[in-house]
């Protein structure tokens, strides 16, 4: 799977996390039988849990930050007590960008989909309609034409994510689902209506309603958002625990995405983005209003 890195201007072949496992779970009768039965079931990711916050899996962090490369700069090793310790680290968060600009929510591949008038939009040769997604008709109906941006957590990524703006929540709820990879390995089991998924609708100062919704993945049954009622750019919004995942939100007409991001999702290939980065910006008489 290739992506772009914006920041070092470079295509790169991203280097796969469980490749064979996957290939065993979802390519082999035996596989599938186990997926379906038990692997992708949410009572094995909560033991799967229990194992990266105990004490026992401290050993884990040093072999895994070699193999995925993760920069540690201003981290200190002693200062993890378990791997989950370690995979949910907090860093430091500043804005520096401009109103009306979008910016990154979190470090990951990004991909930007447009929403058709019939609320469909095609992500990795999967249709999905924002009824299966969001399972509310009347929510949907807001982002006819809008655009959906897909931030996809790798592995070896900063696992928290922040607020896209100034604004407040105006509702969220959970829908219980199974946790299959986020990767195109999966795309028969259309993941992001069918896996475990918190939807978050906010009414934002600059970019009108906006819709996320943040989708839990094989070993990610755990999404962890705070509970809070009004927030500012960048604030820390909740992060996912072990395992690679998914933010999904949605736009409404009005936001357009930076031309680069965009050609390279009609070529299928992700952006990497970091967090805070631009990726768009308010149309100019887009007409965007808050509720």
């Amino acid at each position: 799977m290739q992506y772009f890195d914006r920041k070092k201007g470079q295509l790169f072949e991203e280097q796969e996390y469980g490749k064979e496992a996957l290939e065993f779970l979802y390519n082999t009768v035996p596989g599938r039988i186990l997926l379906k039965l038990f692997i992708a079931r949410p009572i094995f990711s909560r033991i799967r849990a229990r194992y990266y916050k105990s004490q026992k899996s401290v050993h884990e962090i040093v072999p895994f930050i070699e193999k995925y490369h993760v920069d540690m700069t201003g981290y200190s090793l002693d200062s993890f007590r378990t791997f989950n310790d370690f995979f949910t680290r907090k860093r430091r968060i500043t804005d520096n960008s401009d109103d009306g600009e979008l910016v990154s929510i979190a470090d990951s591949r990004l991909s930007v989909y447009e929403i058709t008038d019939d609320l469909k939009l095609g992500i990795k040769n999967t249709v999905y309609t924002l009824d299966d997604i969001l399972q509310d008709k009347e929510l949907s109906d807001k982002y006819r034409g809008g655009t959906c941006l897909v931030f996809r957590l790798c592995v070896d990524d900063y696992h928290r994510f922040h607020f896209i703006d100034e604004g407040r929540v105006i509702s969220r709820y959970r829908i219980e689902g199974m946790l299959h990879t986020v990767r195109s390995i999966s795309e028969k089991y259309h993941v992001y209506s069918s896996n475990t998924r918190e939807v978050t609708v906010m009414d934002t100062e600059h970019f009108g309603q906006v819709t996320e919704i943040d989708v839990g993945a094989l070993l990610v049954g755990c999404i962890r958002n705070r509970k809070v009622s009004s927030f500012h750019k960048l604030m820390e919004k909740g992060y996912f625990e072990y395992g690679g995942s998914t933010i999904v939100m949605l736009l409404q007409k009005g936001v357009e995405i930076d031309p680069d991001i965009i050609g390279l999702s009609k070529k299928e290939i992700e952006c990497k983005v970091r967090i805070g980065e631009k990726i768009g910006r308010v149309k100019n008489g887009s007409g965007i209003k808050t509720t």
